[in-house]
């Protein structure tokens, strides 16, 4: 029998398609309007990455953007950044200590300028790839290590895997320590809330907000006037550098293999554990662990600051370095330079 042209189920199914292909209009332009695009790699390496930009060849032909900044011939301090950062981050304890140490940074694969690691190898080992390129790049066979958050992670994961290399650490706000008892997770960032939904997951390679960025760093902050619009900027552009979104997805289901917390005891090194005491990432618990831990530590605790001590409060951050460094090697510090924390 012949559909008759006024049958309502026949007219029911092209109002279905129109509903259907006007639904993936809005989509198509949605995705249109509101996608992120990756930020092109010329223009970045251009912007941020000075007047000569350095690349230290790696293992797989991974380059490694670095800088070696600060006085030469004095002790040198290869510092880490965290998560989604960049060597931009210790810009600032840059200017207040590089009369006094040759200090080193690098962008870790998937981070800033050096973009995703050609393994996509995301482990501490993999990471350390970068860091040994760098240190031979800067013809160091030993060195201070320093780092912040993940960045404080890697450092006293390298100084177990090569104790011979590492002079001593400096752990900023780092990672890795366990729980103490009875204590709970300390609330994620809405950022790394995204990154744990595997549904979510795979939009943040296409869509990233610049106000998903701010925020994550207001959360991130204490100080907020730490968090300039430069600087929002500057993490929002190079998350978008070619690969590095792909590389923060992956990262996010690298086992950070918990058991070698277990050995932080091992380290032997002079070791600085310094904290924010608003830290809402990691809180300063996490401090009182790693010095139980470590037998030859020191723990200083900035009142008023939170997981970027060397963005928020310099001065105060380069201050308790300087004295870590001069119970160290006296005669490299000048204490006529120590002022007061702010």
């Amino acid at each position: 029998m012949r559909v008759n042209s006024g049958d309502p189920m026949k007219r029911l199914m092209k109002i279905l398609a129109a509903a259907v292909i006007a639904i993936a209009a809005l989509l198509a332009l949605a995705f249109a309007l509101l996608r992120t695009p990756d930020t092109n790699r010329e223009e970045m390496i251009a912007k941020y990455g000075g007047a000569a930009p350095m690349f230290a060849e790696g293992a797989g032909g991974m380059r490694v953007h670095w800088r070696d900044e600060g006085c030469r011939d004095c002790p040198a301090i290869i510092l880490i950044h965290g998560s989604n950062a960049s060597l931009h981050t210790w810009s600032p304890l840059v200017d207040e200590l590089g009369g006094e140490f040759r200090l080193i940074t690098y962008d870790q694969p998937g981070h800033g300028l050096t973009g995703p690691h050609p393994r996509d190898d995301y482990t501490a080992a993999g990471m350390f790839e970068a860091l040994n390129a760098v240190a031979s790049a800067s013809g160091l066979d030993h060195f201070y290590l320093g780092g912040n958050s993940m960045g404080g992670w890697i450092s006293w994961r390298y100084a177990l895997a090569y104790p011979e290399r590492v002079d001593g650490l400096i752990l900023i706000g780092a990672a890795g320590a366990p729980l103490r008892e009875a204590e709970e997770p300390p609330p994620l960032n809405l950022g790394f809330r995204l990154l744990r939904n595997h549904l979510l997951r795979p939009l943040i390679a296409e869509f990233t907000p610049r106000g998903l960025v701010k925020k994550s760093l207001l959360d991130a902050a204490a100080v907020d006037d730490a968090v300039t619009e430069t600087m929002v900027d500057r993490y929002w552009e190079l998350l978008r550098f070619p690969g590095n979104r792909r590389a923060t997805a992956i990262r996010a289901d690298v086992d950070r293999e918990e058991a070698y917390a277990e050995r932080l005891g091992e380290i032997a090194q002079p070791t600085l554990i310094l904290w924010g005491a608003e830290d809402q990432l990691i809180r300063p618990s996490a401090a009182t662990t790693f010095d139980e831990r470590i037998p030859n530590s020191d723990v200083v605790v900035l009142d008023g600051v939170g997981h970027l001590p060397m963005e928020e409060a310099p001065q105060a951050t380069a201050n308790a370095i300087r004295r870590f460094m001069e119970a160290q090697i006296p005669e490299a510090v000048d204490t006529l330079k120590l002022e007061q924390p702010n």
